[in-house]
């Protein structure tokens, strides 16, 4: 049998080569077959950026435990951004093998919170990896970066395949600018991030040592030149209690500080409110509130005034939005958020005040998407509800002007003819930058603004 078989390979190779008659004269070769290398799939679930203005995140809560099995698009982790707080979902199938950041911790945006396994016989090794990750993230003792990669190795990071490269945008441009493979780069920063440092060491440079340069003696104040004092730290208050920002306070008080880089002014003007009160009352039955009744009005004067709805962005040119999106500010538990009634201008006033009841509903429970927030073109703030009568408004960051309005309360006036009368007025106050609207757009908007609340029938139209 095994004649026949040998008998059988000859024929078959002398009969399709022709050059060799048996198999003796065929060289022969030892094939190697190299089987595929199964590499074990341990995929990062990063921190997402939920917002332009995001730089880390806070987990609220995780809706999956460790050892759940997953689907592609189901949610795992509930994320409290600078805004809102969102689900996360996964974009893979696979079983939640380990949870590195846990409930109430933050870490930044790009970093690992969660490993994803492919299947059981790698949840031990995602553990593994996920106990390196923690522990150079821990808040108790500090730890330098080198034990976190010496774990990550240990825990097989470089046989997972494709992964996430998590570096600062000093780190990129330093790496295209040395053409260095940041793939190949190991990260020292939090969570492994690559730094500048940890490029420049890939490039083989040495960073030039800091000259100690000694201060020169300071001058002598001149005679009569009052002398300011160094300033001395705050005292603590007995019993005073410090209480840490929330991430949306952190983002609030960002905005704050940013704003005061932009040239602003304000202007105040006095409107008189009867007809708007006397419209108020026959809506208000069908759901429409003031808030809505105001965003109405100051959208359809924006419209009038593209210069008042529009931005610098950049210090050295006009941006003209082309829709009028009106972000009202809203008070929430823990902080203050501005949902944005998006075509403003285009929309019927009872299908805006339907969509402002629904956009104040999300955002009370923290469910606004990012364009729901992150999208106004111009803000009204109406504290005229709580009975203040004038106050003024500081300008967010990448808007043309915010608008501040005040109670209407009755008020002796008087008409052209010099008769008093006793009606209905408020002051509204409208902080505007300087940049791109001048004193004579400003006065034009709030005029037309005046005109369509004195008569406003339009609104209803």
């Amino acid at each position: 049998m095994a004649s026949l078989q040998s008998s059988a390979i000859s024929l078959s190779f002398s009969s399709s080569l022709g050059r060799f008659s048996s198999a003796s004269t065929f060289p022969q070769k030892t094939r190697i077959y190299k089987l595929p290398v199964v590499q074990s799939k341990i995929r990062e679930i990063f921190m997402p950026a939920l917002s332009s203005t995001m730089t880390e995140g806070k987990i609220v809560s995780w809706v999956k435990s460790e050892g759940d099995v997953l689907s592609k698009g189901e949610a795992v982790v509930v994320v409290e951004s600078d805004k809102a707080d969102m689900d996360v979902e996964t974009f893979y199938d696979g079983i939640l093998a380990a949870i590195v950041v846990n409930e109430g911790e933050s870490a930044p945006v790009g970093a690992p919170i969660g490993l994803l396994a492919e299947t059981e016989d790698e949840i031990a090794e995602a553990k593994a990896k996920a106990q390196g990750q923690s522990g150079g993230s821990s808040s108790g003792s500090p730890t330098t970066p080198e034990p976190v990669i010496e774990a990550q190795s240990a825990a097989g990071v470089s046989s997972d395949g494709p992964r996430k490269i998590v570096a600062t945008p000093s780190a990129k441009k330093l790496a295209k600018q040395h053409k260095v493979d940041i793939n190949k780069v190991n990260g020292s920063g939090p969570f492994g991030r690559i730094t500048s440092e940890d490029v420049e060491k890939a490039a083989g440079i040495t960073p030039a040592p800091s000259k100690s340069i000694s201060p020169p003696p300071p001058a002598a104040p001149a005679v009569g030149t009052p002398v300011k004092a160094a300033p001395a730290s705050l005292p603590e208050i007995p019993g005073a209690t410090i209480v840490p920002f929330t991430t949306m306070q952190v983002a609030v008080s960002k905005n704050m500080v940013e704003s005061l880089s932009v040239p602003t002014f304000r202007v105040g003007y006095p409107v008189i409110t009867d007809a708007l009160d006397a419209l108020y009352l026959k809506v208000k039955k069908k759901g429409v509130t003031m808030t809505a009744l105001l965003a109405k009005a100051a959208a359809m004067a924006l419209a009038q005034h593209p210069v008042v709805n529009s931005s610098c962005k950049d210090g050295k040119s006009f941006t003209y939005n082309s829709s009028i999106n009106i972000a009202v500010a809203v008070a929430i538990n823990g902080g203050l958020i501005t949902p944005v009634l998006q075509d403003a201008d285009k929309l019927d006033l009872y299908l805006l005040s339907e969509k402002w009841k629904e956009l104040v509903e999300k955002a009370r429970a923290k469910q606004l998407q990012p364009h729901e927030y992150n999208s106004g073109t111009f803000t009204l703030s109406n504290l005229g509800m709580f009975g203040v009568d004038r106050f003024d408004a500081i300008l967010p960051p990448g808007q043309g002007a915010i608008m501040a309005v005040g109670a209407s309360k009755p008020t002796v006036v008087a008409n052209a003819d010099g008769f008093f009368s006793v009606k209905n007025k408020m002051l509204v106050n409208v902080t505007a930058d300087h940049r791109i609207v001048y004193g004579a757009d400003l006065a034009a908007f709030l005029q037309t603004f005046s005109k369509i609340v004195e008569d406003p029938e339009c609104l209803t139209m």
